[in-house]
Protein backbone atom coordinates (compact mmCIF):
# COMPACT_ATOMS: atom_id res chain seq x y z
CA UNK A 1 0.00 0.00 0.00
CA UNK A 2 1.39 3.22 -0.51
CA UNK A 3 2.13 6.21 1.59
CA UNK A 4 -0.81 8.17 0.23
CA UNK A 5 -3.40 5.61 1.42
CA UNK A 6 -1.94 4.74 4.43
CA UNK A 7 -1.58 8.66 5.05
CA UNK A 8 -5.54 8.92 4.48
CA UNK A 9 -6.27 5.30 6.92
CA UNK A 10 -4.06 6.89 9.90
CA UNK A 11 -6.42 10.30 9.46
CA UNK A 12 -9.87 8.66 9.46
CA UNK A 13 -8.30 7.00 12.55
CA UNK A 14 -7.87 10.44 14.48
CA UNK A 15 -10.73 11.44 13.26
CA UNK A 16 -12.68 8.89 14.66
CA UNK A 17 -11.11 9.36 17.69
CA UNK A 18 -11.89 12.93 18.00
CA UNK A 19 -15.49 12.16 17.59
CA UNK A 20 -15.44 9.08 19.93
CA UNK A 21 -14.01 11.71 22.74
CA UNK A 22 -16.15 14.44 21.22
CA UNK A 23 -13.76 16.64 20.55
CA UNK A 24 -13.59 20.80 19.77
CA UNK A 25 -12.77 21.41 15.91
CA UNK A 26 -9.22 22.22 17.04
CA UNK A 27 -8.58 19.37 18.99
CA UNK A 28 -10.23 17.49 15.92
CA UNK A 29 -7.78 18.82 13.67
CA UNK A 30 -4.66 18.19 15.94
CA UNK A 31 -5.70 14.14 15.82
CA UNK A 32 -6.26 13.70 12.21
CA UNK A 33 -2.69 15.34 11.98
CA UNK A 34 -1.34 12.60 14.46
CA UNK A 35 -3.47 10.01 13.31
CA UNK A 36 -2.15 11.14 9.32
CA UNK A 37 1.64 11.19 10.74
CA UNK A 38 1.73 7.82 12.83
CA UNK A 39 0.52 5.98 9.73
CA UNK A 40 3.35 6.98 7.79
CA UNK A 41 5.94 6.16 11.23
CA UNK A 42 6.70 2.63 10.50
CA UNK A 43 7.77 3.34 6.83
CA UNK A 44 10.78 5.50 8.03
CA UNK A 45 13.12 2.51 8.17
CA UNK A 46 15.36 1.71 5.37
CA UNK A 47 13.80 2.06 2.06
CA UNK A 48 10.57 3.57 3.83
CA UNK A 49 8.54 6.14 1.51
CA UNK A 50 8.77 8.82 4.90
CA UNK A 51 12.03 8.61 5.75
CA UNK A 52 13.33 10.74 2.35
CA UNK A 53 10.21 13.36 3.12
CA UNK A 54 11.88 14.33 6.81
CA UNK A 55 15.59 14.44 5.85
CA UNK A 56 17.97 17.18 3.99
CA UNK A 57 19.79 16.16 1.19
CA UNK A 58 23.08 14.57 2.58
CA UNK A 59 24.91 17.53 0.39
CA UNK A 60 23.57 20.41 2.15
CA UNK A 61 24.67 18.54 5.58
CA UNK A 62 27.76 17.74 4.06
CA UNK A 63 28.51 21.03 2.93
CA UNK A 64 27.65 22.63 6.10
CA UNK A 65 29.98 20.33 8.07
CA UNK A 66 32.95 20.81 6.06
CA UNK A 67 32.73 24.69 6.41
CA UNK A 68 32.11 24.03 10.10
CA UNK A 69 35.40 22.08 9.93
CA UNK A 70 37.37 24.83 7.82
CA UNK A 71 36.28 28.13 10.25
CA UNK A 72 37.17 25.38 12.94
CA UNK A 73 40.92 24.92 11.51
CA UNK A 74 41.09 28.64 10.89
CA UNK A 75 39.41 29.95 14.08
CA UNK A 76 41.86 27.46 16.37
CA UNK A 77 44.99 28.28 14.39
CA UNK A 78 44.68 31.95 14.91
CA UNK A 79 43.02 32.29 18.28
CA UNK A 80 43.98 29.13 20.07
CA UNK A 81 46.43 29.02 22.60
CA UNK A 82 49.10 26.12 23.61
CA UNK A 83 47.56 22.65 23.67
CA UNK A 84 43.90 24.53 22.89
CA UNK A 85 44.71 25.55 19.58
CA UNK A 86 45.74 21.87 18.53
CA UNK A 87 43.30 20.13 19.84
CA UNK A 88 40.55 22.85 17.77
CA UNK A 89 42.71 22.17 14.83
CA UNK A 90 42.57 18.34 14.95
CA UNK A 91 38.79 18.24 15.81
CA UNK A 92 38.24 20.86 12.57
CA UNK A 93 40.65 18.31 10.50
CA UNK A 94 38.35 15.48 11.51
CA UNK A 95 34.81 17.27 10.91
CA UNK A 96 36.14 18.11 7.42
CA UNK A 97 37.25 14.12 7.21
CA UNK A 98 34.16 12.82 8.57
CA UNK A 99 31.92 15.49 6.25
CA UNK A 100 32.94 13.20 3.01
CA UNK A 101 31.66 10.75 3.99
CA UNK A 102 28.50 11.91 4.74
CA UNK A 103 25.61 10.19 2.51
CA UNK A 104 21.90 10.28 2.07
CA UNK A 105 21.62 7.05 3.73
CA UNK A 106 22.74 8.73 6.82
CA UNK A 107 20.79 11.49 6.73
CA UNK A 108 17.73 9.44 9.05
CA UNK A 109 20.18 8.44 11.66
CA UNK A 110 21.33 12.32 11.71
CA UNK A 111 18.02 13.47 11.90
CA UNK A 112 17.11 10.99 14.90
CA UNK A 113 19.82 11.99 16.73
CA UNK A 114 19.14 15.61 16.37
CA UNK A 115 15.69 15.18 17.48
CA UNK A 116 17.08 12.81 20.60
CA UNK A 117 18.76 16.10 21.17
CA UNK A 118 16.11 18.22 20.90
CA UNK A 119 13.92 16.25 23.37
CA UNK A 120 16.92 16.18 26.28
CA UNK A 121 17.53 19.86 25.50
CA UNK A 122 13.44 20.22 26.05
CA UNK A 123 13.18 17.73 28.60
CA UNK A 124 10.32 16.18 26.78
CA UNK A 125 10.73 12.27 27.57
CA UNK A 126 8.49 11.32 24.38
CA UNK A 127 10.45 13.57 21.98
CA UNK A 128 13.78 11.56 23.11
CA UNK A 129 12.05 8.32 22.65
CA UNK A 130 11.02 9.64 19.17
CA UNK A 131 14.42 10.17 18.51
CA UNK A 132 15.77 6.82 19.63
CA UNK A 133 13.21 5.35 17.36
CA UNK A 134 13.88 7.07 14.54
CA UNK A 135 17.58 6.00 15.06
CA UNK A 136 16.48 2.38 15.26
CA UNK A 137 14.41 2.29 12.14
CA UNK A 138 17.64 4.29 9.98
CA UNK A 139 19.28 0.96 10.63
CA UNK A 140 16.40 -1.82 10.52
CA UNK A 141 15.25 -3.21 6.87
CA UNK A 142 12.28 -2.55 5.69
CA UNK A 143 9.02 -4.10 7.03
CA UNK A 144 10.89 -5.59 9.65
CA UNK A 145 11.22 -4.12 13.76
CA UNK A 146 8.96 -1.18 12.63
CA UNK A 147 6.18 -3.29 11.08
CA UNK A 148 6.24 -5.48 13.99
CA UNK A 149 4.67 -5.68 17.85
CA UNK A 150 8.17 -3.96 19.25
CA UNK A 151 7.65 -1.47 17.24
CA UNK A 152 3.77 -0.98 17.92
CA UNK A 153 4.83 -1.20 21.73
CA UNK A 154 7.81 1.08 21.07
CA UNK A 155 5.78 3.48 19.45
CA UNK A 156 3.09 3.12 22.10
CA UNK A 157 5.36 4.85 24.97
CA UNK A 158 6.08 7.57 22.59
CA UNK A 159 2.60 8.30 22.28
CA UNK A 160 0.94 7.50 25.67
CA UNK A 161 4.01 10.10 26.93
CA UNK A 162 2.80 12.71 24.38
CA UNK A 163 -0.52 12.49 25.56
CA UNK A 164 0.92 13.10 28.82
CA UNK A 165 2.76 16.18 27.72
CA UNK A 166 -0.06 18.06 25.45
CA UNK A 167 -2.94 16.98 28.65
CA UNK A 168 -5.18 16.01 25.93
CA UNK A 169 -7.22 12.83 26.10
CA UNK A 170 -7.33 10.80 22.79
CA UNK A 171 -4.03 11.84 21.75
CA UNK A 172 -2.53 8.20 23.03
CA UNK A 173 -5.60 6.47 20.66
CA UNK A 174 -4.88 8.56 17.75
CA UNK A 175 -1.13 7.98 17.39
CA UNK A 176 -1.91 4.25 18.47
CA UNK A 177 -4.37 3.33 16.16
CA UNK A 178 -2.79 5.13 13.27
CA UNK A 179 0.51 3.09 14.07
CA UNK A 180 -1.11 -0.24 13.70
CA UNK A 181 -3.76 0.46 10.45
CA UNK A 182 -0.35 1.02 8.57
CA UNK A 183 0.52 -2.68 9.72
CA UNK A 184 -2.54 -4.01 9.17
CA UNK A 185 -3.09 -2.41 5.88
CA UNK A 186 0.32 -3.93 5.09
CA UNK A 187 -0.79 -7.44 5.80
CA UNK A 188 0.14 -10.07 2.96
CA UNK A 189 -3.48 -11.74 3.38
CA UNK A 190 -4.80 -8.58 1.49
CA UNK A 191 -4.99 -9.41 -2.37
CA UNK A 192 -3.13 -5.83 -3.66
CA UNK A 193 0.00 -6.91 -0.57
CA UNK A 194 2.93 -8.59 -2.70
CA UNK A 195 4.77 -8.74 0.81
CA UNK A 196 3.28 -8.86 4.04
CA UNK A 197 5.42 -7.83 7.44
CA UNK A 198 7.12 -10.04 10.15
CA UNK A 199 5.09 -9.25 12.78
CA UNK A 200 6.28 -11.53 15.52
CA UNK A 201 10.68 -10.40 14.90
CA UNK A 202 12.76 -11.09 16.72
CA UNK A 203 10.82 -14.77 17.79
CA UNK A 204 9.64 -15.49 14.09
CA UNK A 205 10.54 -13.92 10.94
CA UNK A 206 7.39 -15.47 8.91
CA UNK A 207 5.39 -12.92 6.95
CA UNK A 208 1.85 -12.35 7.60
Amino acid sequence: MNGTAHTAIGAATGFIVANTFHSSPTETIIFVGLGAVSGLMPDLDIDGKLRGKITLSHKVIRWAALLIGVLMVFYSFYEGRAADKWLGIGIGLAIIVVSSFIKQKHMLTITGIGVLAGGISLSEVWLILLGVYIVIASFASHRSYTHSILGVIFFGIIAWKLEGSLGMDGVFYTCLGGYISHLLADLKILPFNKRGIKLFLPVSKIEL
